[in-house]
């Protein structure tokens, strides 16, 4: 059965059609799956959870997602970060993730028509079937469980379906890359975490962390990995972006990255921009890793500097340096909306992901290219994370 993009424009069967319009039709066959979303935290601190004061099947204008964008961006499936900040610890860290998984299953709960929680990738596929947004979780940081594979267990049962190792401050058994190094990688205890997820069938996520992490990481992991949201570092030398000798190693194990928008893991203009926000931070003594303090320091550095931006090409750029260097099937999407408070033009809100691939369609990419970037490649890998861990039960 043909697709709209193996049509030739201009067929008997097909009017000439732009590449925006091509997009649009493919993401109706092959819907993107997003790596990550941080709308569950928006919704506490913006509105305390309250789903009565923000209605999501409306399109709004103080978050970067609602239902009709969504639909508009043609995403059929969305990785929800419950994520809480790295200096929340222990049990105040446990007991927000909780309320961020609280949140997601509401969500579900309130838009039964529109929304259907999935944990795995039969469930989306289910989900699809029904006309049906398929809601996953994914838990941003190792100091969520608070070094307790109990915690990560009961995560796991709830509906979690990766944890990102580290966020922006290292754990007692894990490095950040936005940390100095402390354990040199993973510990003994950070090992043992990897070989919990992979016994449970959860993915391990290597955004955030440092590259010796990521090295140590994939050298144990006995199921394929994922960067939920990370972009390639041969196009903009940031720490939190991914070096070709790690992408070269995925290419190996099976994983997936998924290529970020936020614009200074896109762009060298923009990472020197929020390289000169940070040197400010620590001029003023403050830390760097604080998530709220550097949304602030970043507001008010924009007051007398104005912001460079990042283009719907530059991200096309690391899209297709991650498939020259890991390979088509390692690729794939993880906008971070409502995580950053900028994005590159083009790709504002959740409603942009046509943009980029038409961007993709301009540059020679087929129906099944994008249909493996979209969505496929990530169901793929989440399937071979549940194997393993269907045999240790069966067993």
């Amino acid at each position: 059965m043909s697709s709209p993009l193996d049509l030739a424009p201009g067929s008997a069967r097909d009017s000439p059609r732009s590449s925006l319009e091509r997009a649009r039709a493919l993401l109706a066959e092959a819907p993107i799956v997003d790596g990550h979303n941080d709308l569950p935290i928006e919704l506490r601190e913006q509105f305390g959870y309250d789903l009565d004061a923000y209605d999501l099947s409306q399109r709004q204008d103080r978050t970067h997602t609602d239902l009709v964008r969504l639909a508009e961006g043609g995403v059929g499936a969305q990785f929800w970060s419950v994520f809480v900040p790295a200096g929340w610890a222990g049990e105040r860290a446990i007991t927000a993730t909780l309320e961020q998984i609280d949140c997601v299953k509401r969500m579900a709960a309130r838009y039964p028509d529109r929304l259907s929680l999935a944990d795995s990738t039969d469930q989306v596929r289910a989900a699809w079937s029904r006309g049906r947004l398929a809601c996953l979780m994914g838990a941003e940081g190792g100091h969520q469980i608070d070094s307790s594979l109990g915690v990560l267990r009961m995560l796991f049962a709830l509906g979690v379906r990766y944890l990102t190792l580290t966020h922006n401050d290292n754990v007692p058994w894990a490095d950040s890359a936005t940390d100095v190094a402390a354990v040199g990688g993973l510990n003994d205890f950070g090992r043992s975490v990897v070989a919990e997820m992979n016994s449970l069938g959860m993915l391990v996520d290597l955004s955030h962390v440092a590259a010796t992490t990521m090295r140590d990481a994939l050298a144990v992991t006995s199921a394929p990995v994922i960067f939920s949201h990370s972009s390639a570092r041969a196009i903009c030398d940031h720490v939190r972006n991914v070096g070709d000798d790690v992408l070269t190693a995925l290419s190996t194990n099976g994983g997936v990255c998924m290529v970020t928008f936020v614009p200074y893991f896109v762009s060298e203009e923009c990472r020197a921009y929020d390289s000169a926000v940070a040197e400010e931070m620590i001029t003023r003594g403050e830390d760097t890793r604080d998530w709220y303090a550097r949304m602030r320091a970043i507001a008010r550095y924009a007051q007398s500097h104005p912001r460079p931006v990042a283009t719907v090409a530059q991200v096309a750029d690391h899209v297709c340096h991650i498939r020259e260097v890991a390979g088509l099937e390692h690729v794939g999407l993880g906008g971070d909306y409502d995580g950053c408070d900028s994005l590159p033009i083009g790709l504002e809100d959740v409603a942009g992901y046509p943009n980029l691939i038409a961007e993709l369609i301009d540059r020679g990419w087929s129906s099944g290219d994008l249909a493996a970037l979209t969505g496929e490649n990530v169901l793929r890998v989440l399937a071979d994370a549940e194997r393993p861990a269907r045999s240790v039960a069966v067993g």
